[in-house]
């Protein structure tokens, strides 16, 4: 089996989530404000699964699978946000949300 280093795997998952992070920040589709935020989620998960890895305990394995979980309600809540947004604005822009200021 081969190892993989603890440095390089926790470098790959600060490296997706710094992707991640400027998706979020960047973009104003909510689209790809949900998968921005999917990304910064799964790297959370593999600096979980590195750690798990590292100590030789499964609790990193765990927390993914509640991160997965998350996850998935997070893409549940926000695509029926999405659909709604897109019925009553006609847009995807995160800028249009601004009249729903009081």
């Amino acid at each position: 089996m081969m190892f993989i280093p603890v440095q390089h795997g926790l470098l790959l998952a600060a490296l997706l989530f710094t992707v991640g992070l400027i998706g979020l920040l960047v973009r104003r589709n909510i689209i790809f404000i949900l998968m921005s935020v999917e990304v910064m989620l799964n790297a959370a998960g593999l600096a979980f699964v590195v750690a798990g890895a590292r100590w030789a305990q499964a609790d990193g394995q765990v927390m993914f699978f509640f991160i997965l979980a998350m996850a998935a309600a997070e893409v549940a809540v926000g695509l029926a946000l999405v659909l709604r947004m897109h019925r009553q604005y006609e847009s995807l822009d995160a800028d249009a949300l601004s009249e729903m200021r009081g």
